[in-house]
């Protein structure tokens, strides 16, 4: 029988800074892992949809993790990857050079996007993964980007492999779904959070912590609302909560990561609000419309 769970709290996935020209800054990188960490962050994930993954060379890749690495051997701290393939086979081959690092604690792994499988066999694809990939899996749930639906009881059956540790669930709702998976927990199953905006809610009702992109913004608050919440604390976690939905609100008014860059570099965090495209970078409205709402609270603090 598995343990319990070991991934909850928050944990940031990390942005990519570039220069103005496009190039990869790893010192700012640093930076971010080191300050997410310091403000009560439990782990980092490198190569999620917010780091853009999908525009960086294999070197930049290798870079972002070695550097992310790096934080989280200094402080302790769990380091999740992103591995995000329709081929089982490539997946199965960048779980192992993942695991041969050594410094990786599980894989980020969507259901295989845009070619919607089915159930059985994205079931089955997480079965090859956990059997050969040589790392622990926490599966990303975002059928509004993959295209795949998954069910309650196929979310039950992932649980029960072996290898499989938790769940990003980010399906944009809160639904019979999302309560049947909290309902009844798994043993070693971690569930946590992938909708920003909802994350307060889905943590009072059950959610071991969560994976939110506009963490990188406020990320001591973050952490608080999630332990307030894990500590029965309900009046100042639901304040929080709505605080920070209000943040999350602004940050995603245009694709994710662009607001979320634009307020890190207004605040002189990153040297660049530049993004690769195809996306383009934030109006300066929506920027200065999250502007004001990334500024911490003073009474919160790290978990």
């Amino acid at each position: 029988m598995k343990p319990e769970p070991i991934f909850d709290g928050l944990y940031v996935p990390l942005v990519t800074p570039f220069t103005d020209d496009l190039r990869l800054a790893p010192d700012a990188l640093a930076r971010l892992a080191d300050e997410a960490l310091s403000a009560g962050a439990a782990g980092l994930v490198a190569l999620g949809t917010t780091a853009e993954t999908a525009t960086l060379s294999p070197e930049e890749r290798q870079t972002v993790v070695r550097v992310c690495s790096a934080a989280c051997r200094a402080h302790g701290a769990p380091l999740v990857v992103g591995v995000g393939t329709n081929d089982t086979a490539a997946a199965i081959a960048s779980l192992r050079e993942l695991a041969a690092t050594g410094d990786v604690a599980a894989a980020l792994v969507p259901a295989p996007p845009y070619i919607r499988p089915g159930e059985a066999a994205t079931l089955a694809h997480f079965g090859a993964l956990s059997e050969h990939g040589g790392l622990p899996l926490i599966v990303y749930d975002i059928p509004y980007r993959t295209g795949q639906t998954l069910g309650a009881d196929t979310i039950a059956a992932l649980g029960r492999l072996p290898g499989v540790v938790g769940i990003k669930h980010a399906t944009g709702m809160i639904d019979a779904t999302t309560m049947e998976l909290l309902g009844s927990p798994l043993p070693g199953f971690a569930v946590l959070g992938g909708d920003d905006i909802v994350l307060s809610p889905l943590v009072a009702a059950g959610a071991h912590g969560g994976i939110v992109a506009s963490a990188n913004v406020r990320t001591a608050d973050f952490a608080e609302m999630i332990a307030l919440w894990r500590r029965g604390s309900a009046t100042p976690a639901r304040d929080l909560g709505a605080d920070l939905a209000r943040l999350s609100a602004a940050l995603f008014t245009e694709p994710n990561p662009t607001v979320i860059k634009g307020v890190l570099h207004a605040q002189r965090r990153i040297p660049s609000p530049a993004v690769r495209m195809p996306l383009l970078a934030a109006s300066a409205a929506s920027v200065r419309r999250a502007a004001p709402l990334a500024e911490s609270r003073a009474c919160a603090g790290p978990a």
